[in-house]
């Protein structure tokens, strides 16, 4: 926390007034101004040999013995900022692993099988709220179907549909007098 701002997260509890020292996640813009560091913090290495989605951060390399300085760049970055990691979270040498929901490896990013699973699993929508669950559940997958949004459409013109003729119960409903 930028030590001018620690005053303006003050809270009081029966025992006096306190304030962050570091940022809550639970503050109103958190999420985002922490990307927006992370995005600062390693904007010469995201594409490159890091990617880093709010407090997921993996480096990635190339070759086996690229890794180490790869790392090494990495956590020089943590060390400049001051910033720690938790060693429980933390799996080094892996060439395989999950990163935001997606299998990374050497060869590239691939869909997870368990999202493929309970797509596969799942009964025929029958309401609304079942084309809803599954346009949701198709998402993430969907930068690994060809032609997704094409396959897709019918399903979000359901939805546009049955939104646009709510949209006139309640405008009709205003009207009455």
């Amino acid at each position: 926390m930028h030590k001018p701002d620690e005053e303006k997260t003050a809270f009081t509890t029966d025992q006096g007034l306190y304030c962050y020292t570091v940022m809550p996640f639970g503050l109103k813009n958190a999420g985002a101004t922490y990307q927006r560091l992370v995005n600062k913090m390693f904007a010469r290495q995201i594409g490159r040999n890091m990617e880093v989605y709010v407090d997921d951060m993996l480096t990635k390399s190339i070759t086996a013995d690229r890794h180490t300085d790869d790392l090494r760049e990495t956590f020089d970055v943590l060390v400049r900022y001051g910033m720690k990691l938790n060693p429980a979270k933390c799996v080094f040498g892996v060439p395989s692993g999950r990163f935001l929901g997606y299998q990374v490896h050497q060869r590239g990013i691939e869909v997870n099988l368990e999202k493929i699973q309970a797509l596969a699993k799942m009964d025929s929508p029958r309401t609304l709220k079942d084309v809803q669950k599954l346009t949701g559940c198709l998402a993430s997958p969907s930068r690994f179907i060809a032609k997704s949004t094409d396959r897709c459409l019918p399903f979000f013109k359901a939805l546009k549909k049955e939104r646009e003729s709510s949209g006139m119960r309640i405008a009709k409903r205003l009207s009455r007098p």
